[in-house]
């Protein structure tokens, strides 16, 4: 008899208990209207306007930690001479994005361009660097 009640207790034991968690479970999963997420101050960042400006973000988006826009000082289109010129200079370059009208080329890396290449490089081009900015 003493077996008979110890068991009852238990199984009544064990029902309370699966019985607390279900409903705690299940009260945890319920959503109410202050459960939705805030979006009032959600602003999309606008799309970059000119050519320039989202050729700069594809490469800024590429986390280089030197960005710098080449252009010649002459003002004329690129050629392949200037495309040997600044990939013999700037060897650690990873990224060469260039504009439609061959007049700016923009380039990313994660070294910087040694002083003697670089002085090499602003004597026929206009190196603006936007590295961090």
């Amino acid at each position: 008899m003493r077996t008979m009640r110890k068991t009852f207790y238990v199984c009544v034991l064990i029902i309370f208990v699966i019985a607390s968690l279900l409903s705690v479970s299940c009260r945890h999963g319920a959503s109410s209207d202050d459960d939705t997420p805030d979006t009032t101050t959600y602003r999309p960042l606008p799309t970059p306007g000119t050519e320039f400006e989202q050729k700069l973000k594809e490469v800024r988006d590429a986390h280089f930690q030197y960005t710098w826009v080449f252009s010649r000082i002459d003002g004329k289109e690129f050629t392949s001479e200037d495309s040997e010129l600044l990939h013999a200079n700037a060897p650690k370059v990873v990224d060469w994005v260039g504009m439609d009208d061959k007049k700016k080329f923009i380039a990313g890396s994660n070294f910087p361009i040694e002083p003697k290449p670089l002085a090499i490089l602003q004597k026929r081009y206009k190196i603006e660097d936007y590295s961090g900015k």
